[in-house]
């Protein structure tokens, strides 16, 4: 497997992170962020999760926040589509999407998988590659009920320390969560594991992406 970085300790990335619900980015791409700025690199970071109300959203800024506690710069913002209906508020979720154009332009971003199960998980990465099309894009995975997990191309290999920091982090802010099956350490554990044994992982653990367009300079 050939190994390519992005990004160098000390380098600046731009990154837009979206999520269609509260703990979305956290659970797909919480320790490669974190392994980032753990490597020194300075990170500018626009995380935006569209559906997040009453204690959701607190629990969003709150986790974002310390995801974000060592970020270079951090701007967090919080909408209030309607959780589970994406597709037929698919209009106005497009209209937000045209005014975060005009005011982000990212090194790279990180949107949910296209063949996800959740509907409004797909209707986030079918708008995210609509609207930017001339960016990075990496689509992460989320563990779930719907046993999706599906066969990605791109690693991230992360450190013990931040995949540990990363679930403690989801475990301390999401308490609406945590009475889920699905919200589990293990599961989250053991899907690192797995992606970090496939990609030879330092560390043993990865966090993987699909990468659906690269450019090769």
């Amino acid at each position: 497997m050939i190994g390519s970085r992005l990004v160098a300790p000390g380098d600046h990335l731009s990154v837009l992170c979206l999520g269609a619900h509260s703990d979305d980015i956290e659970i797909g791409a919480g320790a490669t962020l974190l392994s980032l700025l753990e490597r020194g690199v300075r990170l500018d970071v626009h995380w935006c999760v569209l559906s997040a109300v009453g204690e959701r959203e607190r629990e969003a800024r709150e986790s974002a926040a310390d995801f974000l506690s060592e970020a270079a710069s951090a701007k967090i913002e919080m909408m209030k589509f309607r959780d589970g209906f994406f597709p037929e508020q698919g209009e106005q979720i497009k209209c937000w999407f045209e005014t975060l154009r005009e005011r982000v332009g990212p090194d790279l971003i990180l949107t949910h998988r296209r063949e996800d199960a959740h509907q409004d998980h797909r209707q986030v990465s079918r708008l995210t590659w609509n609207t930017f099309r001339d960016h990075l894009i990496l689509e992460y995975e989320i563990p779930k009920w719907d046993g999706d997990v599906g066969q990605p191309n791109c690693y991230a290999p992360v450190s013990a320390r931040a995949l540990q920091r990363k679930i403690d982090l989801m475990v301390s802010h999401f308490g609406s969560q945590r009475s889920k099956q699905w919200f589990d350490p293990e599961v989250f554990r053991g899907l690192a594991r797995l992606r970090g044994m496939e990609c030879r992982a330092p560390e043993k653990y990865a966090e993987a992406f699909v990468a659906r367009k690269l450019t090769m300079v």
